[in-house]
């Protein structure tokens, strides 16, 4: 069994492989582990300097002639509400978010297959079994969440959960500044909703209510068709050479979603 040092984290590097947002490139990875107890700390550190989180790993590109991937975070105090997330946030008004420990069930792996075969199939995770799903969720040595969005039922009231069919799953990591996206999907066959939009409205609203400044959103690439959506959350913070700047972009830009 190979042990990895927990006090000091040890960086390497992937070998080259094609990029999946721009064709003809070629990407690499830096990445290190995150485990033991200065996980947290660490990840808290890392998702700062651009670092994405996937189970116990931490990584960032590291391409020897590309830049295009720049990491963006949400700042939350300022978020401008425009008229069509007003109007999209009314229409899921039925939708209730709840928040737990990340654990992975059937029904989400359910929706997850559905997701990825309507939105990515062909892509690195089509392939992904139940097992594999549960690790992605279960492998973490951080603070990490769990957020199902469904349909409010007729006790909702009452129990403060929704009851009916899951619409959505965020895996969410809970940072000293921020809430991290790490993954989310959800219901294919609702486009009416606009999920993706909802869920990344609804950690906005999430993070204000916890105090929290930003909501980190990964990566996004210039003339990447699948990024153009991370445009229309303004303000917005870009990590450069000197640090995080203030990058807003037009709030209507793309028509995708996440």
């Amino acid at each position: 069994m190979t042990r990895h040092p927990t006090d000091t984290p040890q960086f390497y590097l992937t070998a080259p492989s094609p990029c999946p947002y721009l064709p003809g490139q070629q990407e690499r990875k830096v990445f290190t582990h995150l485990v033991g107890s200065k996980a947290q700390v660490l990840n808290d550190v890392l998702t700062q300097g651009g670092f994405r989180r996937s189970q116990n790993i931490a990584y960032r590109p590291a391409c020897e002639n590309c830049r295009a991937c720049v990491s963006i975070r949400i700042r939350v105090d300022d978020f401008r509400w425009t008229r069509s997330f007003r109007r999209l946030w009314a229409r899921n008004a039925d939708i209730v978010a709840t928040a737990s420990e990340p654990a992975p069930s059937s029904q989400q792996y359910d929706l997850f297959r559905r997701y990825l075969d309507a939105r990515h199939a062909g892509g690195g995770m089509s392939d992904m079994t139940v097992l594999d799903y549960a690790m992605m969720i279960e492998d973490t040595h951080v603070e990490t969440m769990l957020v199902e969005y469904r349909k409010r039922g007729p006790d909702t009231f009452i129990t403060g959960r929704g009851e009916g069919p899951l619409l959505g799953v965020a895996l969410t990591d809970r940072l000293g500044d921020g809430l991290s996206m790490v993954y989310s999907f959800f219901e294919p066959d609702a486009g009416q909703r606009s999920l993706g939009t909802h869920l990344i409205l609804d950690h906005v609203e999430r993070a204000r209510g916890l105090g929290l400044p930003y909501v980190y959103l990964g990566y996004w690439v210039k003339g990447s068709p699948k990024m153009d959506y991370k445009a229309r959350f303004q303000p917005q913070d870009h990590l450069g050479p000197a640090g995080w700047f203030a990058a807003d972009m037009p709030g209507e830009a793309g028509a995708g979603e996440s």
